[in-house]
C-alpha cells in the first residue's frame, strides 16, 4: 500500500503527472481523464452513501468503491509495465458480481414499462448522477482503448456498473416507497 507522507510534491506544477510506472504525462492526457472520471464516479457514490441509502446498497456500494480504486490503479499503469508490479485489477469476478446484483434486484423492482426520469428519493437521484458519470467514464475508456492497450475488462466492468447503478436507483426508490418518475412522451 502506498504511504503518503506529503500531499504536495510540486512535480505537477508544470501540468504533468506521473503514471504508476513513472512515466510523466500531461494532466489532460486521455488516460488521466479516464482515471480522473473514475475518481469522480467514486466521489459521487460517496455522496449517494452519505444520503443514507438502504442497508443492502450501502454494503454493495462500499465494495464497488474499493473496486473503483482497483480500476484507477489498473488504469494508472501502462499494460507493458504491469508485469513488474503487483497491481489490484478488475477481474471477471467483479463483472460477474455486478451481473448477479442486477439479476437479484431486477425482480424486486419489476420490469421497465416506460422510460424512467432520473429522480425520486435523494439517494436514488444521486445514484442516477453516479450512473451518468459512469457512462462518461465508459465513453472515455472506450476512446483510450481505441488509442492504446488497457485491461479489456475495464469496458465490461464500467458497462455493467452503469446498469447496476440504474437498477440500484430503482431499488432505492422502491425501498423508500417513492414512485419512480416516468417519462411522459406527450408532455
Amino acid at each position: 500500500m502506498p504511504r503518503l507522507t506529503k500531499i504536495y510534491t510540486r512535480k505537477g506544477d508544470s501540468g504533468t503527472t506521473a503514471l504508476g510506472g513513472g512515466q510523466r504525462v500531461a494532466k489532460d492526457s486521455l488516460r488521466v481523464h479516464v482515471y480522473g472520471t473514475i475518481d469522480e464516479l467514486n466521489s459521487q457514490i460517496g455522496v449517494a452513501l452519505a444520503n443514507g441509502l438502504c442497508e443492502p446498497l450501502q454494503r454493495t456500494l462500499r465494495e464497488i468503491q474499493n473496486e473503483l480504486f482497483h480500476l484507477g490503479a489498473d488504469l494508472c499503469f501502462l499494460e507493458e509495465d504491469k508485469p513488474r508490479y503487483t497491481i489490484p485489477q478488475i477481474d471477471q469476478r467483479h463483472v460477474e458480481r455486478l451481473e448477479a446484483l442486477i439479476d437479484e434486484l431486477t425482480p424486486v423492482v419489476g420490469p421497465l414499462e416506460n422510460f424512467i426520469l432520473p429522480g425520486g428519493s435523494l439517494g436514488a437521484s444521486q445514484l442516477h448522477v453516479s450512473r451518468t458519470v459512469c457512462r462518461r467514464a465508459e465513453r472515455e475508456a472506450t476512446s483510450l482503448a481505441n488509442a492504446e492497450a488497457i485491461n479489456p475488462l475495464t469496458l465490461r466492468y464500467l458497462n455493467r456498473l452503469s446498469d447496476a447503478l440504474f437498477v440500484m436507483a430503482r431499488f432505492e426508490n422502491y425501498q423508500q416507497g417513492v414512485p419512480e418518475p416516468l417519462w411522459d412522451p406527450a408532455a
